[in-house]
């Protein structure tokens, strides 16, 4: 049975203006990612990922690190919601930059409030789809990765879709996957085993290829 490994984006540049794109280590945890499937042999029959750069970016830091240059589909559906909007929908006034511990926890006390509540359809964020939709653009992803039945697929997307896509694998509320993607590493990967009717889980939020020594500092979460 063929293997989805759907990773989370490097570390991008929380609390700068532009989020969305990867900071330095970031490249570095997607190149040595790329150099761990080097040395296992590992290689792809499909790779899909989001439009967002810090998506893009990462595959191709994936890519690069794994040595071999291959074209990758991108999906919108595998897009990550805006945290920015997801906020402001709960808490219209403008919050502390999150440069300091307290400011860093009040953010993502508000930012679980506010998932809760577009979840719920309590709000409906600006500029952004409802949670039904959101749903339904993964599902069309994953309607891509069980149409593969070649070999074994790379998805790059982010906390909030590979979570949803854990969640719903485990049958658990979707509230679980608030919890769940406050968890998932940079860079982490998480293995399914698929056939053209379901996934299974089979690991969660790894990171095999920042295991050594040399790597702890290179664990990061935003």
């Amino acid at each position: 049975m063929p293997t989805l490994y759907l990773v989370r984006h490097g570390q991008a540049s929380f609390g700068a203006a532009n989020y969305d794109q990867l900071s330095p280590l970031g490249v570095q945890q997607c190149q040595q990612l790329g150099r761990y499937w080097a040395a296992k042999g590992r290689r792809f029959a499909r790779v899909i990922t989001g439009t967002l750069q810090r998506q893009v970016q990462s595959h191709d830091a994936i890519a690069d690190g794994l040595g071999v240059v291959q074209p990758a589909l991108r999906l919108p559906g595998l897009n990550e919601y805006d945290s920015h909007a997801v906020i402001a929908a709960i808490h219209p006034q403008p919050l502390p930059k999150p440069d300091t511990p307290e400011a860093y926890k009040q953010h993502f006390r508000i930012l679980r409030d506010g998932l809760a509540a577009w979840m719920a359809g309590r709000t409906a964020p600006d500029g952004m789809p409802s949670y039904a939709d959101f749903v339904a653009g993964i599902h069309g992803a994953l309607d891509q990765v069980r149409a593969e039945t070649e070999g074994d697929v790379l998805m790059v997307s982010s906390g909030g879709p590979i979570s949803t896509v854990v969640a719903q694998v485990l049958g658990a509320p979707a509230e679980t996957s608030i919890e769940l993607n406050l968890r998932i590493r940079n860079s982490a990967v998480c293995e399914f085993a698929f056939n053209p009717k379901r996934l299974t889980l089979v690991t969660f939020n790894t990171l095999p290829h920042l295991d050594a020594a040399e790597h702890a500092a290179w664990v990061t979460h935003t």
